[in-house]
């Protein structure tokens, strides 16, 4: 009879302790639930998906890579603003350190409104993040349709900024190094030709010059050899005074702007494909934090609601 009682007084409690595992992760999700912060209860049910991808995107794309993407930039316009002479032009265009740090710092400040905006449900960073993707979105459509609109207004325009270029090469460092990569990257000299480096004072082309590379042109200007070991770094030299037919051996004679605008109609659909996956991804953040805004609006204007009815029932009571 004994062992009979302790069996069943075992099969009660086993029972008893199954029913409490199995009630006790109800308790803990009400206990947690009740802990959480105020803003994490601002999102409704239907919105977890939409707000699940929208902190997930901002925070491990935007967050971590366009913030250390930003970041780097910073960096590396401060250092090469520091690095340089005093006596530097200071002006944007023909600062590259200056657009690094002034780009990098436009990018920090936005992927911060939209991360820290998306992850702790704050209407005003969102808005404010929304508003600049706008802005962003319009002066890029707006900016396409002026450059086919006056396209040869805009070549204009860019032939004179690049012949300010020339005219500062030697004055900047960094432009300098610009102008070079650029050169040699299209395998082109000057603006319109190579004759176009006479309107810099070290290259000028005039009796008056005293510098050695008067009728010269850069060294980036120059035509590499597959089996060259040794590069001649003074290979321009007074090639503005020889004939077309024995200078067109030793440098490139065509000018870069026709050089990139003939790349660009090449890799057409490079260049559409890059800005159409930028156009998109904006937009798509922009639809996720519109989303995350009014799934907020709509939970607020529900606890208002509440509110207002409890304040009701207590005075009626």
């Amino acid at each position: 009879m004994l062992s009979h009682q302790l069996l069943n007084e075992q099969i009660s409690s086993s029972k008893a302790t199954r029913q409490l595992s199995q009630r006790a992760p109800l308790h803990l999700h009400h206990a947690v639930l009740q802990r959480l912060p105020s803003h994490t209860q601002l999102v409704s049910p239907p919105c977890k998906i939409a707000t699940f991808l929208l902190q997930s995107l901002m925070q491990l794309y935007v967050a971590s890579a366009l913030q250390v993407f930003s970041a780097v930039l910073i960096a590396v316009g401060i250092y090469a603003k520091v690095a340089k002479e005093s006596d530097v032009v200071d002006k944007l265009m023909a600062d590259p350190a200056l657009l690094l740090i002034i780009v990098g710092s436009l990018m920090f400040t936005i992927t911060f409104f939209g991360c820290f905006g998306a992850l702790r449900n704050i209407s005003l960073l969102l808005n404010m993040f929304v508003g600049i993707l706008v802005a962003i979105l319009i002066l890029q459509v707006t900016a396409a349709v002026l450059g086919l609109l006056f396209s040869e207004k805009v070549q204009e325009r860019t032939e004179q900024l690049m012949m300010k270029a020339i005219v500062r090469y030697r004055d900047d460092q960094d432009l300098e190094n610009v102008i070079d990569f650029v050169q040699k990257k299209f395998k082109c000299c000057g603006v319109d030709s190579y004759l176009d480096w006479s309107k810099n004072m070290y290259f000028n082309a005039s009796d008056q010059n005293l510098s050695l590379e008067a009728y010269g042109v850069p060294f980036s200007c120059c035509i590499r050899l597959k089996n060259e070991t040794v590069f001649n770094s003074m290979c321009g030299y007074e090639t503005q005074k020889m004939k077309k037919g024995v200078v067109s051996r030793l440098i490139y004679t065509t000018g870069c702007l026709d050089e990139i605008v003939w790349w660009g109609k090449q890799n057409l659909l490079l260049v559409g494909g890059m800005t159409l996956a930028l156009l998109c991804i904006e937009i798509c953040m922009m639809s996720l934090a519109s989303v995350q805004l009014r799934q907020i609006q709509s939970v607020q204007q529900k606890r208002k609601q509440k509110g207002s009815k409890n304040l009701c029932c207590n005075r009626k009571s």
